[in-house]
């Protein structure tokens, strides 16, 4: 299923581990001018969490290869800003309106992202890194809790989607319920450099002709695959999984989707080397019936109409909200 999911209007739809929540102070604190970004209903947010929020963003747009022009950091200033904003209008909201976190529930939360690291150095380095420690952090937890608590509370737990409203989505929207067709195929794998010579072409070359040599003799792929094949999916006796058309590099995906289950191919070169591939299953194109997608459909609608209520919801904060922006 193909659903593409509505943009968040606010960043608590999208919470990436250890992202960060505004670092807030009273408007009464002796805090120079300059230091001030937004001031909300009173609470500070400072010009360093706003620049740590836009920073994170920046950096990881560069890690994805990907360049931002002026204008797009026009735009992307007053996104974060906004959602500096949204997210401690939400969090005042939610102290209003009594939510209260459990000290167990954020620390369930803790260990949860603890969890995702192989240490306890590497998740202090982790945090760190982001100019965190684990105090703010539990802080930051604590507060998108309370959030999620308000939003739930306030909105949707009053939400109910019918399965008329999910069927009628379903029949309006056929092609997002098309499931390609896809094979699930092992390989063994000989390394050659693309700028090989002649010799070490024909040293792999060598290689991957006696490996087949082994399987039209009988010998078993799996076990040929953890003992010669050069790819990380050795240890896996060459099993790659389920794949789509275009998760491959062409010559590959070719071979691979012109043989039937069991069928081993001929010897296959890619820009990665020799190949000699075997599928051990197809699945062929299909619609999802709307029986089986139902439940994810309608945890995908009520989202969609959470995110549209929760817009709604902050305009009407932001009509008697008092917001000075600084910056």
């Amino acid at each position: 299923m193909k659903i593409t999911y509505a943009k968040p209007i606010c960043i608590i739809f999208t919470i990436i581990l250890l992202t960060t929540v505004a670092a807030a102070g009273s408007a009464d604190e002796k805090q120079p001018a300059l230091e001030k970004a937004v001031v909300i209903n009173g609470t500070i947010i400072t010009k360093n969490e706003y620049n740590r929020q836009l920073n994170q963003f920046t950096d990881r747009i560069t890690r994805e290869g990907r360049q931002i022009n002026d204008s797009q950091l026009v735009k992307l200033k007053a996104e974060i800003m906004d959602s500096l904003i949204n997210r401690e209008l939400l969090y005042q909201q939610s102290q209003k309106t009594g939510i209260v976190v459990q000290p167990q529930e954020m620390m369930n939360e803790v260990k949860a992202i603890k969890q995702r690291f192989p240490s306890e150095d590497e998740f202090k380095k982790a945090i760190s890194g982001m100019d965190l420690t684990e105090a703010t952090l539990k802080v930051q937890i604590k507060q998108r809790l309370a959030i999620q608590k308000l939003i739930d509370k306030q909105i949707a737990d009053k939400i109910v989607i019918t399965a008329v409203e999910s069927k009628q989505y379903y029949t309006a929207n056929p092609q997002l319920f098309k499931q390609s067709g896809e094979i699930r195929a092992s390989h063994i794998l000989i390394k050659l450099d693309p700028s090989a010579d002649d010799a070490k072409k024909a040293e792999a070359l060598t290689k991957i002709k006696l490996i087949q040599q082994k399987l039209r003799n009988g010998e078993d792929f799996a076990e040929l695959a953890k003992t010669s094949s050069e790819g990380p999916s050795s240890v896996k006796g060459g099993d790659l999984g389920f794949f789509k058309r275009g998760n491959m590099v062409k010559p590959f995906e070719d071979a691979a989707f012109a043989l039937e289950p069991n069928e081993v191919s001929e010897i296959v070169q890619t820009r990665f080397g020799y190949h000699i591939i075997k599928v051990v299953e197809k699945k062929s194109e299909r619609t999802i019936g709307y029986e089986e997608i139902q439940k994810r459909l309608d945890e995908h609608l009520k989202q969609k109409k959470v995110q549209e209520e929760v817009g709604l919801y902050l305009i009407e904060l932001r009509k008697t909200a008092e917001i000075e922006k600084l910056i």
